[in-house]
């Protein structure tokens, strides 16, 4: 049976996002998604405002931090009916060759909705079964949080998640942090909860004080420090509370050019660098520099969808506090939000969510 239900599409780059009806039929192994909330990414930026393509196209619904209720299922995908979950922002097939041997952020036949299929920025989507992560409202209401807030899960916090976890973050390691809004923000958290002591670059002292008290034990702002002065200071800290000088866990997370030289500047003996962050500008960098330090530089897409309950976890543990940085909105404002998030005018990730 299908639902009536709309979605507000992308046709070009900066032109206004048309609402338009579907209907949201499951086919086979596919879900309805009641969508509850719908987080504002900067990728979802880069697609509007700087032309970056996405795979499938236009016009598309974008949006890729999804949470909800299913409605209906498909043939194969009834067991999810009535449950609350959030969709990952990066749905692999589970199938293929590179599934099977634990490849999943590079399978050529994933789904992520707002890129390869319509994505959440609307009353219902329509998505694979496969690999979503339920939500207990029980532990969601104990924590004092909505389902609508816990969107943002599905990759702001996730995609940190594996960061950290695919650096080797463990208790006693030293974690620096580039670029701690958004994204950044939660790679900080995170990282301490993994038991790292952490330190958070920013360019925008406010963002500094944001991130203080949830995790960041060192703030340095990276326009009043050259890159030789960031390292002295960081290797400063380390000294004066038993840290290791080598091993640092370096996270790229501002998605700014300046931000992935700053990153790449602070390479120790045996570090690794996580470029998690994305921008279309190009950096120069001695590449040699890995070779010398003995260190690594490791990419970061998405988060396979096992991974997701665990992070989720930290949440409602209380590990990891979301309710200070986020804010909800109305769906049908839009095109209003996307302008004021691109102009820096709204400083928390905003969640869209349907009337």
């Amino acid at each position: 049976m299908s639902i009536d239900a709309y979605r507000w599409l992308m046709t070009a780059p900066k032109q206004p996002l048309q609402r338009a009806a579907f209907a949201a039929d499951p086919g086979a192994g596919e879900v309805v998604v009641a969508v509850a909330g719908c987080g504002v990414c900067h990728t979802d930026l880069g697609y509007y405002y700087d032309g970056v393509r996405t795979n499938a196209p236009l016009p598309l619904a974008l949006g890729h931090e999804i949470s909800g209720k299913v409605v209906a299922a498909g043939a194969g995908a009834d067991g999810w009916l009535g449950k609350t979950v959030i969709v990952p922002a990066v749905l692999p097939c589970g199938e293929c060759d590179l599934c099977r041997r634990g490849l999943a952020p590079i399978c050529r036949a994933q789904k992520m909705p707002g890129n390869d299929v319509h994505g959440g920025f609307a009353s219902h989507i329509v998505v694979p079964g496969r690999g979503l992560c339920e939500v207990d409202l029980a532990r969601l209401e104990q924590a004092g949080l909505t389902l609508s807030q816990v969107s943002i899960v599905a990759d702001a916090l996730t995609t940190p998640y594996q960061a950290v976890r695919r650096g080797e973050v463990e208790p006693g390691s030293l974690a620096v942090v580039v670029g701690v809004g958004g994204v950044g923000g939660y790679c900080v958290q995170v990282a301490r909860a993994f038991g790292a002591q952490v330190v958070a670059i920013d360019v925008d002292d406010a963002k500094l004080e944001a991130i203080a008290p949830y995790g960041a034990a060192l703030t340095l702002n990276a326009r009043q420090h050259d890159g030789k002065a960031l390292k002295g200071a960081i290797g400063a800290f380390a000294k004066a509370n038993g840290l290791r000088p080598t091993e640092w866990r370096i996270f790229e997370c501002s998605g700014t050019a300046a931000g992935q030289l700053t990153a790449f500047g602070l390479l120790v003996h045996g570090a690794v660098l996580s470029v998690v962050g994305f921008t279309m500008d190009r950096v120069e960098v001695r590449l040699s520099n890995l070779m010398a330090f003995d260190a690594r530089a490791i990419g970061n897409w998405g988060c396979p969808p096992e991974y997701y309950p665990a992070a989720l976890d930290l949440v409602l543990d209380g590990k990891v506090a979301i309710d200070p940085f986020v804010e909800m909105h109305p769906l049908d404002d839009i095109n209003r939000v996307f302008n004021a998030v691109h102009a820096h005018e709204i400083r928390r990730r905003a969640v869209l969510v349907p009337a």
